[in-house]
């Protein structure tokens, strides 16, 4: 092992991760951690039996299972019922934002927030063009509350699940910590917007309320909630979090409607083959002992407290985005003074700054490139003028709030 050649390898590979290709070979940030990974391997700096140690498998099996969870969800018509229900419930346009942004949170909390923003752009876009309204500020609202209601739970986004894992912190104990914090980011989003877009927000009524098509299959519908509502209470008993989702989605596979190979192919592997990587890219660090010097060296037990914590998180979250960052943190926190605190701010503070700007955060991502399609242009700098605000605000609550209640 030799620490030059550590540091260059991972250092590569966060570069690319970062700007989400390489030059000159065609390349994703799946691909990246995965030659990031044989690097490692072909100059000796991890053996390949220690891969298996360095493997979240937790992780990965509640990434797997609630991906199954939200394909079957999709497929029986749960996210379209529950958007056309927002337009169903409201009658002006900020009814219709603060719906919109507190459905989004909830979905986002329950379910992984990249899916619901890949499910509700396209029926969003529609209701907002039917209603001949400008579309961008509900976009905004969607990617936003996507980001920030996720903050709420361990399988709210991907770098929760990790810190659920790794910190041990029932469901329960997450969801009570964090709930409040998301419930003043998705009130900010909410005042922003209004200000932002005056005269899509004006008091008024729609003129016209269309009903919007939604085809559900009640049979799997009916399965689908049953099995949520298990779930649930299985978070609640304190089951953990990868063996109830597990065998959640086992349950759900057993059917004679769907062929498993149609779900199958609705998963998305290559976040599974990027989280892999990941755990192994980052773990390098740890085997060979940077880690563990850089936080001796920096005496980061004294000195990082939630405000210092939740700066260094933004700023790693925005450079190398928000699951490097927190795979780059988790060394750190055990050994802090509070670490169940450290992990729930860590949480709270990579997810919020996913909507700092329009490349902070996957679903940000899958919002505008969805946007797109329908040629509505969801620009950087559109984005980032009320991202920036609803960041501020949001991490300024969320930090405020640990550190008055948990953080001692």
């Amino acid at each position: 092992m030799n620490t030059t050649i550590t540091l260059l390898i991972v250092g590569i590979t966060y570069i690319g991760i970062a700007v989400g290709r390489w030059p000159i070979i065609k390349s994703n940030r799946a691909s990246i951690v995965l030659v990031g990974t044989g690097l490692l391997l072909a100059t000796g700096q991890i053996q390949f039996e220690q891969m298996k140690e360095l493997l979240d498998l937790d992780t990965l099996v509640l990434l797997f299972s609630m991906m199954v969870l939200n394909v079957n969800l999709r497929m029986a018509g749960f996210f379209s019922a529950a958007g056309s229900s927002i337009l169903r419930w409201t009658r002006s346009p900020r009814l219709f934002l603060g719906l919109e942004i507190l459905i989004i949170g909830i979905l986002s909390a329950l379910f992984l927030n990249d899916t619901i923003c890949l499910m509700m752009t396209p029926l969003m876009i529609e209701i907002t063009t039917t209603l001949k309204r400008n579309p961008i500020p509900y976009l905004i609202a969607l990617a936003t509350a996507s980001n920030i209601g996720s903050t709420a739970t361990v399988t709210g986004n991907p770098q929760n699940m990790i810190i659920g894992v790794a910190s041990g912190i029932s469901y329960i104990q997450f969801a009570g910590a964090l709930i409040p914090p998301a419930l003043l980011g998705l009130f900010v989003i909410w005042i922003v917007l209004v200000l932002f877009y005056p005269k899509e927000f004006q008091k008024e009524s729609f003129e016209l309320v269309p009903s919007v098509p939604v085809e559900i299959s009640k049979p799997m519908l009916q399965k689908c909630l049953i099995v949520v509502a298990g779930l649930l209470v299985a978070f609640l008993l304190g089951v953990p979090v990868a063996l109830a989702s597990l065998l959640a989605a086992c349950v759900l596979l057993i059917t004679r409607r769907t062929q498993p190979q149609t779900v199958f192919a609705e998963l998305d592997w290559s976040l599974l083959v990027f989280f892999g990587g990941m755990f192994i890219v980052s773990g390098a660090l740890e085997v060979n002992g940077i880690s563990q010097y850089l936080f001796d060296r920096m005496n980061l037990s004294d000195t990082l407290d939630v405000v210092n914590l939740t700066v260094v998180t933004v700023i790693l979250s925005n450079l190398v985005s928000n699951v490097p960052a927190v795979l780059l943190l988790k060394p750190v926190i055990p050994q802090l003074s509070n670490p169940e605190a450290g992990w729930l701010a860590l949480a709270a503070a990579s997810t919020l700054a996913g909507n700092l700007t329009l490349l902070g955060s996957v679903a940000n991502l899958i919002v505008a490139e969805s946007a797109a399609r329908w040629r509505i242009e969801l620009g950087f700098i559109e984005y980032t003028r009320a991202g920036v605000i609803i960041t501020l605000f949001s991490l300024i609550l969320g930090t405020g709030y640990i550190a008055l209640f948990i953080w001692h």
